[in-house]
């Protein structure tokens, strides 16, 4: 690799999009749009102006942008939410995935080409882009609206999807046919790992951060957490995943820990540096000549992606239950096709299945859609208001009573209860067993045959056995609660009832399931009839003699999950942090809209008004242990906060309030520095700056008075007088008024 080379283009792209990001911001327009005409005017498709040595330097480049940026959303985007938007999501992508394929195959079939270049050609319009809508929607300050949250679920599905899509995609490409054995192995693989990297994270990631506490410090995290970011994504590849989807996952995991914050703003540097080198490679795409050619091809796919989208899109929210306004703005910000589009398209070259004009007519589609969405994402609300005012008032009551019947929160069966929470236990204790066994069968019983060839067997059949016991206890735990109840019953006397149905089907899967696990193990090195009767003499020995202490260990282990899982939300509320009584201590985040920013403890009244106290804070790498009553409450501050579960409960939502405009609003005001000579007559002569509303009215600041040629000692009771000149600062737009 030319190290010059590589340098000097980054050193270019990122002066030129940072020239051309500037005047954007200037004419008002989304960043995102400015990167890809930087991208453009860097290419060697512009001829007026110096270009890119080497675009493989670019790629480099946007895809540690990608990885960074999936990061990014991970953190912000935990599988706890995931989880509670999942019917929605994976509904409504469903829906997406589904649609624009079809759309796409119609539309391929219409243009002449063969039946193959038409499905990877809907398979290319049928994923929207991650990147570019986080990048929209940060630019535009829709972060924290709850449509963004669901379409950000329903990408990450997509993504998951995607990986489905290519299996399918590659079956037909090889064999004319879709492997249904293959496509269930992929299926089952992405699920499997899922599941293991989740697990594995959340165990070991917030007890590690925890114990290097007092080492943390900004730089140490950053480094920490970039080495676990790219970590995860080359482990994803060794996988057979993606470096993207590696990425997310340690995002999402590290999401649930009470680091997340600290974490995210250390990588937001890096995240917009790389994140920029991505977007500007989009736009070297762009092949002038290649528009020219296919202007109206580009046209027609870039009007199926928007108008697909925005149908297939809203209709996937509403059939989940949102309102017609959620659905609206989630349809419209789904109107581009990115960086699965492209991977789609390279694997159908590689197949040598895809006709060779497809890739750069994709290419100028995905630049278009890119370069509206913004546009479209704005365009949601007024078209909103419009399909308000026009819609049917039937159809409407039909929405909105539609809407209200799916989020009623339902009261289901018992059973039904017991037998989804007992399946997804069995689930996952039984990923994690297959996981332990493929380990032992694979490198563990290897190893002892080249160490001790004669106890090889007896060995790896004992040590595995010690590794699943929890586990295997956790699948046989719902039947020793059944037998364990029955004897106490018996014991006193009590008329037995017959337990729920849930519980039963689950006892019986669970024992099912440990003795196909016990037998499996042991049939390794010895034979059927051993492994059967070894698995029924440990399973009747587990349930009768060992159920006790199961029940003891499968809920340690229960218990810590959970805990690690929800570190973030219990450092927040101090529910796992008792000090005496019922009283917590909280750590919780001040943010921008905070009624304390700006006080002195002493004023601020905590005490009296909710009843707790703050008794540390942190600023930045500062700790401030009980703090004086002078002391200030500022944005980012972290407080410690002491209190009962109620009084903390209604403490947390003012303190992490955050301002109306968004975090980053603040950013974009633009203060100055005036001074107005005070003639007779003006209306200020006479006041004094406390009572001159300029604060309140012009959002103005005096910081000086000069009277005489001397600058005087000025407080906010000091008089204005004619001939004084007064020096302000101020937002320019109110000032001259």
């Amino acid at each position: 690799m030319n190290i010059e080379g590589l340098i000097s283009d980054l050193a270019f792209i990122l002066l030129l999009g940072a020239f051309v990001t500037v005047f954007f911001k200037f004419i008002k327009q989304p960043v995102v749009l400015g990167y890809i005409v930087a991208g453009f005017l860097a290419s060697p498709n512009f001829h007026y102006l110096p270009s890119v040595t080497t675009e493989a330097n670019i790629d480099f480049w946007a895809e540690i942008g990608i990885v960074v940026l999936l990061f990014s959303l991970g953190l912000e985007f935990s599988f706890k939410k995931l989880v509670n938007t999942g019917a929605s999501a994976v509904m409504t992508a469903l829906i997406i995935v589904a649609g624009m394929m079809c759309a796409g195959f119609i539309i391929g079939h219409f243009m002449g080409f063969t039946t193959i270049n038409s499905l990877f050609l809907g398979g290319m319009l049928s994923m929207s882009s991650t990147t570019i809508i986080i990048k929209a929607f940060t630019d535009l300050g829709l972060r924290q609206k709850k449509f963004a949250s669901l379409v950000l679920a329903v990408l990450i599905v997509e993504d998951l999807f995607a990986v489905v899509m290519m299996v399918v995609l590659s079956s037909i490409a090889v064999n004319n046919s879709v492997q249904g054995s293959e496509l269930l192995f992929s299926i089952a693989k992405l699920v499997f790992f899922l599941v293991i990297w989740f697990l594995v994270g959340v165990f070991v990631l917030p007890s590690l951060f925890n114990a290097c506490r007092r080492y943390l410090n900004s730089e140490t995290l950053l480094v920490v957490s970039m080495g676990l970011c790219l970590g995860m994504a080359v482990f994803s590849v060794y996988c057979g995943f993606s470096l993207a989807l590696g990425a997310f996952v340690m995002g999402s995991i590290l999401a649930g820990t009470s680091y997340a914050e600290r974490i995210e703003h250390v990588v937001a540097p890096v995240k917009d540096l790389f994140g920029a080198v991505f977007f500007i490679s989009v736009g070297m795409m762009v092949q002038p000549s290649i528009i020219a050619e296919y202007w109206t091809s580009i046209l027609l796919l870039s009007g199926v992606v928007i108008v697909g989208m925005i149908i297939f899109g809203s209709f996937g929210m509403l059939v989940t239950g949102q309102t017609l306004r959620v659905a609206i703005q989630s349809g419209f910000s789904l109107t581009q096709i990115g960086e699965f589009a492209f991977i789609i398209a390279t694997l159908g070259m590689s197949l040598g299945v895809l006709d060779a004009t497809i890739y750069p007519i994709v290419v100028a589609v995905s630049v278009l859609t890119t370069f509206t969405t913004p546009y479209f994402i704005k365009m949601s609300d007024p078209f909103y208001n419009w399909v308000e005012r026009h819609l049917p008032s039937q159809l409407r009551f039909l929405i909105t009573r539609y809407h209200t019947d799916t989020t009623k929160e339902k009261a289901g069966k018992a059973w039904r209860k017991s037998l989804g929470k007992g399946l997804w236990r069995i689930a996952v204790y039984t990923i994690v067993i297959i996981a332990i066994s493929l380990l032992a069968r694979r490198y563990l019983l290897s190893w002892l045959t080249d160490i001790i060839p004669s106890w090889s067997n007896l060995l790896a059949t004992v040590i595995t056995f010690a590794a699943m016991s929890p586990f295997l206890g956790g699948l046989l735990l719902p039947l020793s609660r059944l037998l364990a109840r029955s004897r106490t019953n018996k014991i006193r006397k009590k008329k037995q009832l017959p337990p729920n149905t849930g519980t039963v089907i689950v006892a019986v899967i669970g024992f099912i399931i440990a003795l196909f696990f016990i037998v499996n193990v042991v049939t390794w090195c010895y034979s059927m009839r051993f492994g059967a009767l070894v698995a029924v003499t440990v399973l009747i020995i587990t349930i009768l003699v060992f159920s006790q202490r199961v029940r003891v260990q499968m809920g340690s282990i229960e218990n810590r999950f959970f805990e690690n899982l929800n570190e973030r939300d219990l450092r927040r509320s101090g529910k796992n942090n008792n000090i005496v009584s019922d009283l917590h201590l909280a750590y919780m985040t001040v943010g921008t809209g905070c009624e304390l920013v700006g006080q002195k403890l002493k004023d601020s009244q905590v005490r009296p008004r909710y009843g707790v106290n703050i008794v540390s804070i942190q600023r930045g790498g500062e700790w401030y242990t009980i703090p004086g009553g002078d002391m200030r409450v500022y944005p980012g501050d972290q407080i410690g906060v002491i209190g009962t579960d109620e009084q903390l409960e209604a403490f947390l939502p003012v303190v992490e309030k955050e301002s109306k405009s968004g975090p980053d609003a603040r950013h974009n005001v633009d203060f100055q520095l005036f001074n107005i000579v005070l003639e007779d007559g003006n209306p200020l002569i006479g006041k004094t700056p406390r009572t001159s509303g300029l604060r309140e009215n012009f959002d103005a600041l005096v910081i000086a008075i000069e009277r005489n040629e001397q600058y005087i000692d000025q407080d906010s009771d000091e008089t204005f007088m004619p001939g004084d000149l007064v020096w302000l600062v101020g937002d320019p737009k109110r000032i001259p008024k």
